[in-house]
């Protein structure tokens, strides 16, 4: 990814973005029209045309990816009468430029020949590594079947190995101690860690959340964007430390939200 953002041809700088963080298929990336990003709740989405399974989605929109695409947009001539949102000089961009573009960054980062559906994997591998759900990556991709999913899982499931025997390894040295020793905290998987940390913070009335913390949902904040929601001065603290939570995972949204909240504090104060 460092490399393709050194492209010098922006076409191939935003594609490679687009299809690493939406898991979109080529095809599906050079079907996309002007008006695809659309805003739901407080949040962007990116509606993906009928592709060859024959059903459009929406997939979540990237704060930077957003802002990319409104940079494409501006700079797009307004006399090319076309729908798509990818043109060269009025006509469709082909197939053949998404795979120059993806194997160019490749070579430069000197991991061999790489084709863009393989972007498409690899976001599917990161976010089940990273515990989201498989009926979620299913939505994300558009598969039309939970068994085109289920290699992903299959693909984790040697992760999980690796991480058991690493510590399966340690467990074993303690045993092999005379004087029984516990197993320190920090030989505790990362991933095991964060999931820890984020249980008791996530908790539902009939459940508990599971949506990694860096995708945005506009759900989270639902009853502080509610017209009846009403707060007084000694929250400030509490909305404070949400907005400031909001900032460092980058939900523009959300972090909105308690901007006017605050924003409304500070004029009833004054």
């Amino acid at each position: 990814m460092a490399a393709a953002r050194e492209l010098p041809d922006p076409f191939g700088r935003l594609a490679i973005e687009i299809l690493a963080r939406t898991g979109m298929r080529k095809g599906e990336l050079l079907g996309l029209t002007t008006d695809a990003v659309v805003q739901i709740g407080s949040a962007y989405w990116l509606r993906i045309p009928v592709g060859k399974l024959h059903n459009d989605r929406y997939v979540p929109l990237h704060p930077q990816l957003k802002t990319m695409i409104d940079n494409w947009l501006e700079q797009r001539p307004d006399w090319q009468n076309s729908h798509l949102l990818f043109t060269d000089r009025g006509r469709p961009i082909p197939p053949t430029r998404v795979d120059h573009a993806v194997q160019t960054a490749a070579t430069a980062a000197g991991i061999g020949h790489v084709h863009p559906h393989q972007l498409r994997h690899t976001l599917a591998t990161q976010a089940i590594n990273r515990g989201m759900s498989l009926e979620a990556i299913a939505a994300l991709l558009g598969h039309k079947t939970m068994s085109m999913t289920l290699v992903y899982a299959r693909i984790a499931d040697r992760t999980v190995a690796d991480q058991y025997f690493t510590v399966t390894e340690k467990v074993q040295a303690l045993y092999q101690q005379q004087q029984p020793a516990m197993l320190p905290a920090a030989d505790e998987p990362a991933p095991m860690r964060k999931l820890r940390a984020e249980h008791s913070k996530r908790m539902l009335g009939n459940g508990f959340c599971t949506r990694p913390a860096e995708l945005e949902c506009h759900y989270e904040t639902i009853c502080e964007s509610c017209t009846f929601f009403v707060t007084t001065i000694e929250f400030r603290p509490t909305l404070q430390a949400q907005r400031d939570d909001a900032a460092r995972k980058g939900q523009s949204g959300r972090q909105k939200v308690y901007d006017g909240l605050l924003q409304r504090l500070a004029d009833t104060a004054t």
